[in-house]
């Protein structure tokens, strides 16, 4: 398992007191920038942002997400979803919301921690995702996790009324836990 110095995150199930949080990190344009969102601001209304909290409570939307907790702060979710239990592989998401948390390990350490929960307490073999190739940041961290990449997905994601490519990448259990 990768070992590096990163700050203590814990991952929570999501509460409807996260639904504000959630609604007022998706009005920053910043931090949805790289996500796939809908082409519309506000992308979710607080009523929408609510529903979609509630399906990831009651599991019925295909995502196992989680709420990023510092010891007091809610900073950010990452997910595993399009699970595949047959093929033992599931894809990642992460957004780190609040901006002050950016660029100092808690994206990684919450990725670490979904990823040990994904391949011991889900049995998964591979958590793959995409990142756009102009996200640089995104592709430094995922390499430092030990994700490598698999391939170019081809103009794979309609942003601002253009296409961009997006870098799919990958890692293997036996890797993480190496």
């Amino acid at each position: 398992m990768k070992t590096f110095d990163c700050p203590k995150v814990q991952l929570r199930e999501l509460t409807l007191d996260d639904v504000e949080d959630r609604y007022q990190w998706c009005l920053d344009q910043d931090v949805i920038k790289h996500l796939n969102m809908p082409e519309k601001y506000p992308p979710f209304s607080r009523e929408e942002t609510e529903r979609w909290i509630e399906m990831c409570m009651k599991k019925t939307n295909g995502y196992e997400q989680r709420a990023i907790m510092t010891e007091v702060t809610h900073i950010g979710w990452v997910d595993l979803k399009n699970i595949d239990q047959l093929n033992k592989h599931a894809e990642l998401g992460i957004a780190i919301g609040d901006k002050t948390y950016w660029g100092k390990g808690y994206g990684l350490a919450a990725m670490k921690e979904m990823l040990m929960w994904g391949f011991h307490e889900l049995g998964l073999n591979k958590i793959w995702l995409r990142v756009e190739v102009d996200n640089e940041k995104a592709i430094k961290s995922y390499l430092r996790m030990g994700y490598v990449e698999e391939g170019i997905l081809r103009q794979d994601r309609l942003r601002n009324g253009e296409f961009v490519d997006r870098l799919r990448m990958s890692i293997l259990k036996q890797e993480f836990i190496k």
